[in-house]
């Protein structure tokens, strides 16, 4: 089975209750039940954190590359800024691991500071702006297409 883990910046534990007309009123423990859920059905063995701490989250990133564990990750307000973040991220992409960035509003559609992302550059990929199901979307992006559905395969 598949390891992921699902890592959460900043003030995510205070889903429910933070801008519920930015992110819902869904609870961070919502979320964690959602993502195991979702998980398991795909296979994969799910390990949902979250922290305000920068330093902890780069640790669990160099975790995520010593343990060889694919990475899901809402990076939160580190997005616009941690450079730390940014270059632990990017050695997961150095390992071949994939590492998918995720956001449950589109920051695009929000304030100036938050158009930029300097996890994007390393990530396997982004999605954003599906609220909760941005992280549905992130760990079926982790799932192979059966080799019938993959481009050249007719």
């Amino acid at each position: 089975m598949t390891r992921v883990l699902v890592l959460n910046g900043p003030n995510l534990g205070r889903l429910g209750v933070r801008e519920p007309e930015v992110y819902g009123s869904a609870t961070f423990a919502d979320l964690s039940a959602h993502v195991r859920e979702w998980g398991e059905a795909l296979g994969l063995e799910v390990d949902v954190r979250q922290t305000d701490d920068e330093s902890e989250i780069v640790g669990w990133l160099h975790e995520a590359v010593d343990t060889r564990c694919a990475v899901v990750i809402n990076p939160a307000a580190f997005t616009h800024y941690s450079y730390a973040l940014r270059d632990a991220a990017a050695q997961l992409g150095t390992a071949g691991l994939p590492l998918v960035e995720v956001h449950i509003s589109n920051p695009a559609a929000r304030e100036q500071f938050r158009h930029t992302s300097v996890v994007s550059a390393v990530a396997t990929g982004t999605i954003a702006g599906f609220g909760l199901d941005s992280y549905r979307l992130a760990l079926a992006a982790l799932v192979p297409a059966p080799t019938s559905l993959q481009p050249g395969s007719e």
